[in-house]
């Protein structure tokens, strides 16, 4: 009987070992993008291949632990790099992308570490199809933003009636000047109701040195429509040393033929608001050929018409477009493959 009881024991205990081991889980991912492009910025033209053409090539891990109560605790480790050289995008960052832990539960969620601001994490999925990626999103080409933040805490509210809300504050450190205080708080909201999303953020940001300051403001709707979503997104950049005094405007629309053909067509005007008349227009196109859920073929291609002394170029997702002669037009387009594991 006494053997029978321990046995017993022993199978219930290796139950909740077995229960409580299945409560955490930890993912490696990761995303590979390469491509060819080709770009002109009126003083010549190159042919180049290119990583994170789309999406950036990427790797990382991150976890989840359920602790109890509804509460579960979560981390995310993610580096970036070329897939064309295999050289990682910073050389002195383990983890130059993010770095954050946090915890979540009924209440929403807190994260501490480095991580994307909310303006830029919850935000450019709603400004255009392309979720602000390519050398075929005006506003990708025209801001000059910072998209992370270190030694950040965010706060990211439950859901209410189709409500959100994101709040984060970053604070300074050693290689800031002053080295303590905040640097920067951001803070967006966002609303979805069936086809219908709107959101609006603000950011004010203090550069290393502590000389200079940014407020950006940004908003966007969309609407559903059958087989297309409209985009109308609007981003104000204001510095205050006048180094940054820009106002983008952008119109696109994306439409999905069947579950794998996807093409997106963007407009976008930068309206220089420091008097100089350094305005520039942008048009893009977006084709996504999906040959699974994991793998697609892309054509991303932009031709900007800048005016005066204006130099903006088309940047990929995660590296900068050619040097462009001010006032030329730029050009460019690349061809290239994502695959997501």
């Amino acid at each position: 009987m006494k053997k029978r009881l321990t046995l017993a024991a022993l199978v219930a205990s290796s139950g909740m070992f077995s229960t409580a081991y299945a409560q955490s889980s930890v993912t490696l991912y990761g995303v590979v993008d390469n491509g060819i492009e080709y770009q002109n910025g009126g003083a010549g033209s190159v042919v180049r291949a290119q990583s994170s053409g789309l999406f950036a090539t990427v790797y990382g891990m991150k976890g989840r632990e359920n602790i109890g109560g509804g509460y579960a605790v979560n981390f995310q480790l993610e580096q970036g790099f070329s897939g064309v050289t295999g050289a990682a995008t910073v050389a002195t960052a383990a983890f130059n992308r993010l770095a954050w832990i946090g915890i979540s539960g009924g209440f929403g969620e807190v994260r501490f570490g480095r991580q994307k601001k909310p303006e830029y994490l919850y935000m450019n999925g709603e400004m255009d199809p392309s979720g602000v990626k390519s050398i075929a999103s005006p506003i990708n080409n025209f801001q000059d933003v910072s998209v992370r933040a270190n030694n950040a805490i965010a706060y990211f509210t439950p859901a209410f009636s189709g409500l959100t809300g994101q709040f984060m504050v970053a604070m300074r450190d050693s290689t800031t000047k002053p080295t303590n205080g905040l640097e920067l708080y951001n803070t967006v909201v966002r609303y979805v109701n069936g086809p219908f999303h709107a959101t609006v953020g603000y950011e004010r940001w203090s550069n290393a040195e502590g000389t200079s300051l940014q407020k950006v403001w940004r908003a966007a709707a969309s609407y559903k429509v059958g087989a297309a979503r409209f985009y109308l997104a609007y981003q104000s950049e204001r510095q205050d040393d006048n180094s940054d005094k820009v106002d983008i405007y952008q119109a696109s629309t994306s439409y999905t033929f069947n579950p794998f053909n996807v093409l997106s067509v963007m407009y976008g005007y930068a309206h220089d608001r420091s008097g100089q008349g350094n305005n520039a227009q942008q048009i893009g196109l977006l084709y996504e050929y999906f040959f699974s859920k994991r793998t697609i073929l892309y054509t991303a291609a932009g031709l900007i018409q800048n005016r005066n002394q204006a130099q903006y170029t088309l940047d990929g997702t995660q590296y900068s477009g050619i040097a462009v002669v001010p006032g030329a037009y730029a050009r460019g387009v690349i061809i290239g493959m994502t695959h997501k594991f």
